[in-house]
């Protein structure tokens, strides 16, 4: 009842309170009230509706009137600026492995977005644009707040930009602080949008943006470079603390960066702010929904420090010499290139030096703004244990002071050089450059040796200019016989032998073979001399010698290696690959493709022969050159190797030993090797108890040792070299070089050699003959029908005209043309024929000490002997002849004695006086009665039979040679120039 009862007062009150509402006039004096409140809003609304139109107005005026001048980029333009990013050359040894990246000042590296760990990109879009995926390049209250800052002149600020705005700025606009460039960001933003989507756009962002420094202290840029650089893992791979840490380096590249620039990690201190940074973009990840809590937990627990990976050193600082090296031929291949699309050829940039380092200059941005693969001949095993022999071996010799002055200050100073080392190895048949040392030390001599440096190469020129050019010319062949004796040819110093050889010997007629076997300098010079005029030199320029000048094709010099530039270490060693190659030559290079980063090959090297020398021409110069390791001035490299291969070489020394060479081939590759000191000075002649040739071959021997055991398929084989035909085997004459004699077979110094069968000698040598002949002093003259047999030897006899028509020379000394040899005992040239004067010689005068009978050199030049007689009596007895170059004293017992001198006719001179030795001898027997005296005015005759040569005191043995030796024996390895 109660209840019913409070309902009802409830009821009343509603109705006293709505009476009001049917209460007229109060009802009019609402509606009054309601009306002037509604018009005030609508008047309200309608002033902010105008404001606001007036304000968006203007705003869009002054924006438009900020971009009007904008031009509106095609998407191709859009597309190409905004994929343009600098990206990183990579670097490649031979067989596709990964070197490391081309020298720049940005280390970038491009990474498609599928090859992105997710969560970096969750933490990128969390921290830097969190509705990335919602606008349309803008947000819009960003504009507005830019806006107003511009209508109030408030400061500018360049927050809020979305990761489309930051991609335009990047890549499209300057980061000029205006709102001018907010302006045309804002549009371009808009644009880009509508021709890319999601996915484009933050794979560019991605690859853009900077990430401070690696762990080699280089600046680096795009996610791929910042994973490898910083936790030396792919961008796909990072985990989620990883992730975070990278995308919160942007906002401060270098404040958060770990590393200095030194590459070293930085102290706690300096780490913290990254730290720091990493938990801010966690935190991000977290509120957005990309982490769990449990992720979040263990990531912010994690302790990133143990992935900052150690220092690595940068492709520059491990591998200076090839770096450079890569870099210089690929800007020099890039070069031609970029010419080449604008209409240029090779000669074009070669004869404009302006044009060419214009074109130059363009190359090396290219290659380091555009992620180019540079693939290389380079054997990394083999280039790593080179490297290690070459800074291990001992026996380089001494450091030497070299005293530099300041051209600035003129203050001197002393700089320490050691003995440096040039080396490459080279794949015959195609030129691949498989491995090279390039110094001792870049960081204190930043020049390559093996590629770069030109010097004197000394004998290893013998074979490139004189033996091969002029065995293709049919001046030479292996037999050929050239006298190793002393010369004149500097007209400057007419009367002081040159050339000479290195230890100032001469070997008499040596074969061409010989000559270069023993490195004798004056054969080849005088074998250079016969063919200078048809300018061999040019075979020098077919195989690749760039540095030649007009003055070489002239000068003796150059057959020894005296050229006026130089040749580099890569061309001289190139250059012996010709004859491997069968007589043509393959050029060097290193460079073998080029791709660019869409995977296209802009660049593939082709090789391209160049024939110089005939097939037999090479054959026949690898035979010589066999024999320098065999027999040779290499001979000490046979104990060195570790392995068997066909070998053929050539050692050579500069002038005043100021260069050390070795090169030698195999049918698989050519290498060799140079000391010497920077600043050209003579090396140790020994050091530590070795010759500097021998420690030059065993440095060779250690290196290609060592590529040996790292690849030995690249650098031996069990075959030789082939002979081709048109190769015979012909015997000649030793003391000739002409086909043999009877006289010459006699002399037992017929020989055998390989001949090309176009250029067999044709003749025999007609002043090569059986003869008889005289000794006089140190000099042989052709004997006489008449000239008594008891003073002349029997021998084969040779002209050394011979020998001066051939090589235009005059031979000053002709006993040297006899080697010191036991098989040309028989054989003598003669100096001239001794003229008979046409009368007897005066009577010579003689004395006596003791039991001696002694006496002078008679006056007259046609005397060729002495004979000697005894008084018995009333008889006479020869008792011996002594010829004219012996020693003038004859041995004998008691006796009454005279003696007479006999001409080159047999004209017989008057008795000398008489001496007496000891008491006077018995009167002549029955037994004695052969030997009477002779009737006044009438010669004593010749004893039927008699030979000198087994009486005492009868002089020297016939056949004596008096040249220094050729010999047999191999010389020391030092014996060359």
């Amino acid at each position: 009842m109660m209840r019913m009862k409070d309902n009802q007062n409830m009821k009343n009150k509603w109705k006293s309170r709505l009476s009001i509402f049917t209460n007229k006039k109060a009802a009019k004096g609402a509606s009054i009230s309601f009306q002037v409140m509604w018009n005030l809003i609508l008047l309200f609304i309608i002033i902010l509706v105008i404001a606001g139109s007036f304000a968006g107005g203007v705003g869009a005026g002054y924006f438009a009137s900020l971009v009007k001048d904008e031009k509106i980029l095609p998407y191709e333009k859009m597309k190409k600026d905004i994929y343009n990013y600098e990206e990183t050359s990579d670097l490649y040894f031979s067989d596709n492995v990964y070197l490391g990246k081309l020298r720049t000042d940005l280390d970038r590296e491009e990474v498609k977005l599928e090859n992105v760990s997710q969560f970096l990109i969750d933490a990128v879009v969390a921290t830097e644009d969190e509705y990335f995926y919602e606008h349309d390049g803008v947000v819009p209250k960003a504009i507005m707040r830019a806006i107003f800052q511009e209508v109030t002149n408030s400061s500018v600020q360049s927050g809020g930009s979305t990761l489309t705005q930051q991609l335009i700025k990047n890549q499209l606009l300057t980061n000029e602080v205006s709102f001018e460039r907010k302006a045309k960001e804002i549009l371009l933003a808009l644009r880009l949008e509508k021709f890319f989507d999601k996915k484009e756009i933050l794979e560019a962002y991605l690859n853009v943006s900077t990430f401070g420094r690696n762990s080699s202290g280089r600046n680096i840029a795009g996610v791929q470079a910042a994973a490898k650089g910083i936790f030396g893992v792919n961008a796909k791979d990072l985990n989620i603390p990883q992730a975070a840490f990278i995308a919160g380096l942007p906002q401060s590249p270098f404040g958060y960066t770990p590393f200095t620039q030194a590459g070293e990690l930085k102290k706690p201190e300096g780490i913290e702010p990254g730290l720091t940074r990493m938990k801010t973009v966690l935190k991000r990840m977290y509120d957005d929904g990309k982490l769990n809590e449990k992720q979040y937990k263990d990531a912010i627990a994690y302790d990133i420090t143990k992935d900052f990976i150690s220092r690595v050193e940068s492709t520059v600082e491990k591998y200076p010499y090839l770096t450079f090296e890569i870099e210089d031929r690929a800007k020099r291949i890039m070069a031609g290139i970029l010419a080449k699309q604008d209409g240029y050829d090779e000669e074009d940039l070669k004869n404009d030096k302006e044009l060419k380092n214009e074109y130059e200059i363009l190359a090396d941005r290219n290659l380091r703004q555009n992620g180019y693969q540079i693939h290389t001949t380079i054997h990394k095993g083999i280039y790593d244990a080179m490297q290690h022999v070459k800074d291990n071996f001992a026996y380089y010799g001494s450091d030497k002071i070299e005293v530099e002055k300041d051209l600035e200050t003129g203050e001197e100073k002393e700089i320490v050089e050691p003995v440096q080392v040039g080396a490459i190895l080279i794949d015959n048949s195609t030129g691949k450059i498989l491995s090279f040392v390039g110094g001792r030390d870049y960081h204190q001599k930043q020049v390559n040796h093996a590629t770069n440096t030109t010097r004197s190469n000394g004998s290893t020129m013998k074979p490139l200019l004189v033996y091969a050019p002029a065995m293709e010319l049919g001046a030479v062949s292996p037999g050929t016989v050239i006298p190793d004796v002393e010369v004149y040819l500097d007209p400057h110093r007419p009367n002081v032998p040159y050339p000479r050889n290195y230890d100032k010997t001469y070997s008499g007629l040596v074969s061409a073979r010989y000559a270069l076997t023993m490195s004798y300098n004056v054969p080849a010079m005088l074998t250079y001399r016969t063919i200078i005029d048809q300018r061999p030199a040019q075979y020098l320029e077919k195989m690749g010698f760039s540095s030649l000048v007009e003055k070489d094709y002239a000068t003796n010099a150059i057959a020894l290696g005296g050229m006026t530039n130089g040749v580099t270490v890569e061309e001289n060693v190139n250059a012996f690959g010709t004859f491997a190659n069968g007589g043509q030559f393959i050029d060097a290079y290193m460079i073998e493709k080029i791709i660019d980063k869409r995977g296209n090959v802009i660049y593939q090297h082709e090789v391209e022969p160049v024939d110089v020398f005939s097939p037999q021409t090479a054959y026949l110069t690898i035979d010589m050159m066999r024999d320098v390791i065999s027999k040779g001035t290499a001979n000490s490299l046979k104990s060195r190797l570790k392995f068997h291969s066909d070998w053929a070489g050539k050692t050579g020394t500069g002038q005043d030993l100021k260069d050390s060479w070795f090169v030698a081939i195999n049918p698989k590759v050519s290498f060799g090797v140079w000391n010497g000191y920077d600043t050209p000075k003579p090396l140790e002649v020994r050091y530590k108890g070795l010759y500097h040739n021998a420690r030059n071959i065993y440095l060779w021997a250690d290196l290609i040792n060592a590529a040996y055991d790292t690849a030995p398929e690249l650098v031996s084989t069990k075959q030789s070299f082939k002979m081709p035909g048109g190769i015979v085997r012909r015997s000649y004459c030793a003391a000739s070089g002409l086909l043999p004699t009877d006289a010459c077979s006699k002399a037992g110094l017929v020989t055998t050699d390989l001949y090309n069968a176009k250029f067999l000698p044709t003749r025999a040598d007609d002043s090569f003959s059986s003869g008889k002949y005289v000794i006089i002093g140190d000099k042989r003259y052709l004997a006489l029908d008449s000239t008594p047999a008891e003073f002349t030897h029997s021998g084969v006899v040779i002209s050394p005209k011979l020998f001066e028509e051939r090589y235009r020379i005059p031979i000053k000394n002709v006993s040297q043309l006899i080697p010191n040899k036991d098989k040309w005992g028989g054989l003598f040239i003669t100096d001239s024929k001794l003229v008979d004067n046409g009368k007897a010689p005066g009577a010579p005068s003689i004395s006596h000490s003791n039991s001696k009978i002694v006496w002078n050199t008679h006056p007259e030049n046609d005397v060729v002997g002495y004979r000697v007689y005894q008084k018995l009596g009333n008889t006479v007895k020869k008792v011996g002849s002594i010829p004219a170059g012996n020693s003038l004293v004859f041995n004998t017992q008691n006796g009454e004695y005279y003696i007479t001198a006999v001409d080159i006719a047999g004209k017989e001179s008057s008795p000398s006086n008489s001496v007496q030795i000891g008491q006077p001898a018995e009167s002549t027997t029955d037994k004695d009665k052969d030997s009477s005296k002779p009737p006044k005015g009438e010669k004593p005759k010749d004893p039927p039979g008699d030979d000198s040569s087994s009486k005492p005191g009868t002089g020297s043995n016939p056949g004596d040679g008096d040249g220094e030796g050729g010999g047999d024996n191999p010389a020391p390895p030092s014996n060359e120039n």
